[in-house]
């Protein structure tokens, strides 16, 4: 069963709280399909490196499998988002987006 969420709000990836984690995303882009791995997710949305970065307000969709620790639940919590990508960034070599999630599922 899949549960259906579409978070509201002006600014979505400014005004929610941020985590620190790094979980390995596997991005559908328009382009094609891109490893990432996460440096910080909110409910809204997350930033993320990768050596390739979608194009601003591009569409994406990813998969995380997040732990149970952080869920508070016997196992891992696997979540599809849909989103887009709101913003790019770069220190040194190291190059990040953000991306805001306009949809997600809860896998069961």
């Amino acid at each position: 069963m899949a549960l259906r969420h579409k978070p509201n709000g002006e600014n979505p990836v400014r005004t929610a709280v941020r985590f620190p984690m790094k979980l390995i995303l596997h991005v559908k882009t328009e382009s094609g399909a891109l490893e990432a791995v996460t440096e910080n997710i909110s409910a809204n949305g997350l930033l993320f490196v990768s050596e390739t970065l979608p194009e601003i307000d591009s569409r994406i969709e990813f998969t995380i499998a997040m732990p149970s620790a952080v869920m508070g639940s016997a196992k891992d919590v696997t979540i599809h988002c849909v989103g887009r990508v709101v913003r790019h960034q770069q220190q040194g070599d190291i190059k990040k987006a953000a991306a805001v999630i306009d949809e997600y599922f809860l896998k069961a």
